[in-house]
């Protein structure tokens, strides 16, 4: 698992002060980003031509984050297809379950004009992201 620290910013919340549920996936996705750089990439790699849409996303939610609250998003590589990446997430604020979810990705080349294929995860990824979870596990 990796792991990532977050503090709630105050427009992240509703007017009851507990954090939007859009949120979650952010916090997740930003999390999922953190791992990629803690990997030496870049889901947006420069000239690579290549792009992560999700296909599938869902949280399911056991307590409320609520502004300044301290958490962390632990996000773990599921799965690795041929052509998709599936994340698992767990949201927590100390010993508290805030809840867990899921993304699943897959790799596509962008064609132009809103046109993408799906291609093959280059191996160099699934490995480094593999990597990178090793030594920042905790």
């Amino acid at each position: 698992m990796f792991h990532y620290r977050r503090r709630v910013q105050f427009a992240e919340t509703d007017l009851a002060g507990i954090v939007h549920f859009a949120w979650m996936f952010r916090y997740m996705e930003e999390a999922e980003h953190a791992l990629w750089r803690a990997a030496g990439l870049s889901v947006v790699a420069p000239n690579s031509g290549l792009g992560w849409p999700r296909v599938s996303a869902s949280f399911e939610f056991r307590s409320p984050l609520r502004f300044e609250d301290e958490f962390d998003v632990r996000v773990r590589l599921a799965g690795a297809t041929r052509r998709s990446l599936r994340y698992e997430h767990t949201i927590a604020r100390g010993g508290t379950l805030i809840g867990t979810g899921t993304m699943v990705s897959v790799c596509v080349r962008d064609e132009g004009v809103g046109r993408m294929q799906p291609v093959g995860v280059p191996s160099d990824v699934v490995e480094r992201l593999r990597a990178a979870l090793d030594r920042n596990s905790g």
